[in-house]
């Protein structure tokens, strides 16, 4: 189904989501039941709280607060197949998209605005580019940046993993240390979760950044940083020991968490 849109349309596929949530609950449907392709300028909070089995491709932009509390949907947003301007240097998403997002992927190609992903606690996301304050009071979830961020990334971030494409070698001066590290990306588990990410991103969008990426990936995958919760790492690390030496996991968690 193919639907125009314009920026007056607001939280556009929200009261469909309820349907879906009121008939199925909190386990939706199976991915793509639901398949729309618009085409234009979204209005604020499009696809917001749409749940599993929900896919909504824009062709064009959105707003703010593009899939505020994404709750298991799939977002999809690339410009205008006739559009000139290159999508890595431009914005295509407004400030604040998947606000408070507990599940579901969104694939942006191009800028978002600021305050991406904030407080973010389940969504998976690739975007090319961000403003200030990226990830900020993210709780959990998974974010790949293959672009640019602004000042101030993963402030208050307490819990999820962001993966960031420094090819200047300077992300470390915008980034916010106080409650996260940052590592260099070695774990195989790592790559391969960054390298399917890019991949369905160049899929559903087309983009040509996520395909140099990969034609490049040898190279490339040294230049991405992987930003870390302290804490989160902290218990992580505790729930994996407690499995293998089968202590319960609740006793290992709140074992890290008091120190």
């Amino acid at each position: 189904m193919i639907l125009p849109i314009r920026n007056t349309n607001r939280t556009v596929g929200t009261i469909l989501g309820y349907e879906v949530s009121k008939r199925y609950g909190a386990e939706g449907l199976p991915d793509d039941t639901i398949r729309i392709h618009f085409t234009g300028s979204a209005g604020q909070s499009f696809g917001a709280f749409v749940p599993r089995g929900l896919s909504f491709t824009l062709e064009g932009d959105a707003n703010d607060y593009i899939g505020k509390g994404l709750s298991g949907g799939r977002l999809v947003v690339y410009p205008p197949r006739q559009a000139t301007f290159v999508p890595e240097e431009n914005i295509i998403i407004g400030n604040v998209a998947l606000y408070g997002a507990t599940g579901g992927e969104g694939y942006f190609r191009g800028i978002a605005g600021e305050r991406f992903a904030v407080r973010n606690s389940g969504a998976t996301a690739v975007v090319e580019g961000v403003g200030d304050h990226g990830c900020e009071y993210m709780t959990g979830g998974r974010v790949v940046v293959i672009g640019r961020t602004g000042r101030n990334f993963a402030a208050g971030m307490s819990g999820g993993v962001a993966y960031v494409l420094d090819q200047a070698g300077d992300f470390k001066r915008r980034c916010n240390l106080a409650m996260v590290e940052l590592e260099v990306l070695t774990a195989e588990d790592d790559l391969d979760f960054v390298k399917d990410l890019l991949k369905r991103h160049t899929r559903y969008t087309g983009s040509t950044v996520a395909k140099k990426i990969l034609d490049e990936w040898k190279t490339m995958q040294a230049r991405f940083v992987k930003v870390m919760p302290k804490d989160y790492k902290r218990v992580l690390s505790a729930i994996s020991q407690a499995r293998a030496n089968g202590i319960p996991e609740d006793k290992a968690v709140m074992e890290a968490v008091h120190g």
